[in-house]
This record gives structure tokens, C-alpha cells and sequence, in this order.
């Protein structure tokens, strides 16, 4: 498969690296600065270098596309790669108005669209997985959007699941440099790591408060972040900038069992798994420094095989199609909405000094339906006390009320007219 690199982040530099390492893929045209193209040159690839994004998706041969460029300039290159219905490999983050634009024009343009989020597919977290029977099971979590409400008290809190798959997960994420990811001139950028494996582990989460020692996320400064999962487990997350040393360290209690994942000298260095098994004995696992790209490569052919264009309407079909329930590793698009929402959830609260609680809603034509007539019957209640209070001066106005709510039964009836996503699909 022929693909263009649009940009020079060195994620998706290594990711294309990753995919003509393989030997099915081939890089046919570069779009990006001059470091990005003297990299590409030491990896002993020289593809044409255009200057132009039109001109790089004009290729009739390319067939998939990475974007990785700046953050100023990622949204709109991923916008025209999905307008012009290729498959699409996008660099994280992204902001999440875009996350939520892309997740519609994914569906129009019907090809794949999936985030470089490889924390996940480690293998010391799939193996934590394994131990801990901590997978969750088919989600009650759509794959649509969310919406963020700010509570301070129970009674707007989702009812948790039974059978939590653990009690606590601790996450203490340390760097040497200021931000996690983002832009360190914007605070509101600024990306806090691990969402997609806490995610993988307990499910979704529903509840996140932050705190810090300024009134916002700021570089350089510690934040602290606790939450609850759908499923009943908790989590608490630190992530500290500004140390001598990068490591990662992952703790996740269940019962009178503890399990550590820890990677001492960061992420994607070597990673050391420790437990104590039924017989009470202390056992551990090792793994050395992990490239994580050849395993998205994997994920992404994989998901090219399933592909059909039907996949991508019918949303309901594949509602649990992600990095939670599946029984293989996989990245959706889903991954890198959830993660930003999560994300944003933490910097409300900073701000705010409350907890955030997620309320998952499904976003279909049905709902959508719904949630217009509810506006229009709304606006047709009070167009109807405005004629009544008018019918004192202009009586024949009061006989426009019966009409009034006439049309709007009337418009119920479209629903049965109009088929929805799934319906089309079928028929063809």
C-alpha cells in the first residue's frame, strides 16, 4: 500500500518508518519541513517532497495518509486527507472540537481513521490484563461523543456497574521535560498520558477531579488526578514534570493482591511486571526497551482487513470495537476522543476546583431526532402562548393555535418516512 506523510512530528516519522519496514508499504510522497525529510533521508528513504497538501492527496496511487504536522496545521490536514476518502493514521493530540469533526467525516467518507496511540498495546499492560482479568467486558459505553457536566454532589453521578475489576489503580507518570504533550504555550493543550490504559484496564471512567497548585494546568507543575470507574474500581494519577529522570509506574490493587507494572526509565524503556501468585510466591516479568510502532503497524493491517465501508456507518454494530472488551489489541478513533474528553474533564476541574463527571450519551439519528422535536416543541408551546396572549386584540389569531400544533404531530411522522444509517446500508 502506497501512503503519504503530511508533517514532521516524530511520531508519525516513526510511524512511517514502521511501515516500510515491513515491506507491504511504500512512502510515495513527503509533505513537511526539511528535518523531517533529512531523517526520512538517514532511514535511507527519499521520497518526492512536495510543498502543497492538495497536491500530496492528489496522488491517485495513495491510498493512505499520516498526519503528523504541527499542532496549528493538524486539524485542517486531517480534515482534507478524510475529505478526500483516504484511510488516515493521525498523531495525538488533537483539540477535541476536531477529534469530534473528524469522528463525522470518518463516518461520510467511510475509511479508516485511527489515532498513533500505542500505550496500550505494551505488552506488560496487555499481560497486567491478562492477570487481573481486568478487561472490561462489552461496554454499556457508545462510540459517539460525550457530554461533560460539573457536579459537586451524588445525585447527577451515572450508577456504577457491578463487578469492578479491581479496587485502585495508581498511576505516578514522571518527565524530564515541562509538558506531557501540547502545546507548552497553551495551557489548555496540554495532554496528561496513560487515558487509554487506564481506560484498557478498568473500563470507562465517569468521574475525574484534578488538583494542582495554580488555578490551571500549567508546564512544569505537578498534577494530581482521582477518579471512579464506570465499573466501581477508583484511580488516582500523578503526573510529575521537571525530574532528573523519565519512569513510569502502574499499581493496581485488587483485594489483598498488588500487581506493578514499572518502566524505570520511562516510556517506551524496559518494563518490569511484579505480583505474588495464589501460592503467595513473588513473581515477576521482564521486558526490554519496546518499539512501539511495529505493533500499531499491525493494528492498523488488521484493521484494514476487516474493513468495509459498512463498518463505519453502522456505528451500533461495532460499539465495543475498541481497546476495552476486545479480545485482540486494538486502536479506534474512539481511544483518542475519549482520551481528550478525559483530558479536558482533568483541566475543568482544575479549574473549577469540583469534580467532573462524564455522562455518556449515544449520538444517533434517533437521539438527534428526538432532541430537535424536544427543541421545536418547546419553541411551538411558546409560539402558541404568544398567539393566546395576542387573540385578546386579534381574536382570529387564537385560531392559529390548533394549526400550530397540528404541523408539529405532523412532523413526527417523518420519522417513520426517513430510514436511518443501518436501514440505508441494508437496502444497498
Amino acid at each position: 500500500m502506497r501512503f503519504a506523510l503530511l508533517g514532521e512530528h516524530p511520531d508519525g516519522l516513526d510511524m512511517a518508518w514502521a511501515l516500510v519496514g515491513t515491506g507491504r508499504h511504500e512512502l510515495a510522497v513527503y509533505c513537511g519541513g526539511a528535518l523531517g525529510m533529512e531523517r526520512l533521508r538517514r532511514w535511507q528513504l527519499s521520497p518526492p517532497r512536495v510543498g502543497d497538501v492538495e497536491e500530496a492527496l492528489a496522488d491517485p496511487q495513495v491510498e493512505a495518509v499520516i498526519v503528523a504536522g504541527s499542532p496549528a496545521d493538524r486539524m485542517n490536514q486531517l480534515r482534507r486527507a478524510l475529505q478526500s476518502e483516504h484511510h488516515v493514521l493521525c498523531v495525538h493530540p488533537l483539540d477535541m472540537d476536531g477529534a469530534y469533526e473528524a469522528g463525522m467525516l470518518q463516518k461520510d467518507a467511510r475509511r479508516l481513521l485511527l489515532p498513533l496511540l500505542p500505550e496500550a498495546l505494551h505488552p506488560a499492560f496487555l499481560r497486567l490484563a491478562e492477570l487481573t482479568d481486568a478487561v472490561a467486558g462489552p461496554a454499556p459505553t457508545p462510540t459517539s461523543s460525550t457530554a461533560i457536566t460539573e457536579s459537586v454532589g451524588p445525585a447527577s453521578r451515572p450508577a456504577a456497574a457491578p463487578g469492578a475489576a479491581f479496587d485502585r489503580l495508581d498511576m505516578e507518570l514522571c518527565t524530564t521535560e515541562t509538558v506531557f504533550a501540547g502545546d507548552e504555550r497553551d495551557a489548555e493543550q496540554l495532554d496528561l498520558p496513560g487515558w487509554n490504559v487506564a481506560r484498557m484496564l478498568g473500563g470507562e471512567i465517569v468521574e475525574v477531579f484534578g488538583l494542582t497548585s495554580e488555578e490551571e494546568i500549567v508546564p512544569g507543575e505537578l498534577v494530581l488526578v482521582t477518579g471512579r470507574f464506570l465499573r466501581g474500581g477508583m484511580f488516582r494519577a500523578a503526573f510529575v514534570p521537571r525530574q532528573s529522570e523519565s519512569r513510569w509506574r502502574w499499581t493496581l490493587v485488587k483485594r489483598s493482591r498488588r500487581f506493578d507494572v514499572i518502566f524505570p526509565q520511562g516510556w517506551p524503556g524496559p518494563a518490569t511486571l511484579m505480583w505474588t501468585d495464589d501460592a503467595l510466591t513473588p513473581r515477576h516479568e521482564h521486558w526490554d526497551a519496546w518499539n512501539p510502532w511495529p505493533a500499531l503497524v499491525a493494528v492498523f493491517e488488521a484493521a484494514l482487513g476487516r474493513f468495509t465501508p459498512e463498518s463505519i456507518v453502522d456505528t451500533g454494530k461495532h460499539r465495543s470495537a475498541s481497546l476495552i472488551g476486545s479480545s485482540e489489541p486494538r486502536v479506534l478513533w474512539q481511544d483518542e476522543v475519549r482520551g481528550l474528553e478525559l483530558n479536558d474533564a482533568a483541566h475543568r476541574s482544575v479549574e473549577r476546583r469540583r469534580a467532573s463527571t462524564l455522562d455518556f450519551q449515544e449520538a444517533s439519528e434517533e437521539v438527534g431526532f428526538k432532541g430537535a422535536m424536544t427543541l421545536v416543541g418547546c419553541s411551538l408551546i411558546w409560539l402558541s402562548l404568544a398567539l393566546l396572549i395576542f387573540s385578546i386584540w386579534l381574536p382570529w389569531l387564537g385560531w392559529l393555535i390548533a394549526p400550530v400544533f397540528g404541523i408539529f404531530l405532523l412532523m413526527q411522522l417523518f420519522r417513520w418516512a426517513v430510514p436511518n444509517s443501518a436501514e440505508k446500508v441494508t437496502d444497498k
